[in-house]
């Protein structure tokens, strides 16, 4: 059982059956009263944001979160596939849990995917990826006054804004959490 006192700012907990991690809190205490504790909890499935005031010493369930490092194998449009590379177990995951996540996802580079009760309900990119541009859109003479961007598109499909100078062939590093183009890797 966590209690109160035990919360810490990125912990994960489980309220009224949901996943939850603590973005914030605070301990209070009036004179007479008891202490609680004000806390801002963010859902780990939906993302939603709540605030929730408990009283001290209040006891919460242990979650059963399983993190498992996974191998990305494949997509079939509506699916993405991974592989557990010590058990060998597979798993899909619809690409609506996934989101935006999917234009990140390289085959056979391996992710964490957090588990709540069984279920894989996230999945933690790194900060930064490196991809081969496929697609760009050609440099005009004269526009390298000023700092011009121009489409390009990666080898996963995602269309992000580069520099003039970058053409196809090229390897890029990009931001996950932005999704903009960092350097020329």
């Amino acid at each position: 059982m966590i209690s109160t006192s035990d919360f810490r700012k990125g912990m994960r907990i489980k309220i009224e059956g949901q996943p939850y991690y603590i973005v914030d809190f605070q301990h209070t205490k009036v004179a007479r009263g008891g202490a609680t504790v004000k806390t801002k909890l963010k859902h780990i499935k939906t993302g939603s944001v709540i605030e929730r005031t408990f009283n001290g010493g209040e006891q919460f369930e242990q979650p059963d979160f399983d993190d498992r490092k996974m191998q990305y194998m494949y997509n079939d449009g509506n699916e993405w596939n991974f592989m557990d590379a010590a058990t060998f177990d597979q798993i899909a995951i619809p690409k609506d849990k996934l989101g935006d996540s999917i234009w990140y996802l390289k085959e056979n580079e391996e992710y964490h995917i957090l588990f709540f009760e069984g279920e894989p309900i996230s999945l933690d990119l790194p900060p930064a990826v490196i991809f081969e541009v496929t697609d760009a859109e050609p440099a005009i003479k004269g526009d390298t006054v000023s700092n011009v961007m121009k489409g390009a598109t990666v080898e996963t499909g995602l269309q992000v804004k580069v520099p003039m100078f970058v053409k196809v062939g090229d390897r890029i590093k990009i931001d996950t959490r932005e999704g903009k183009y960092i350097e020329r890797a």
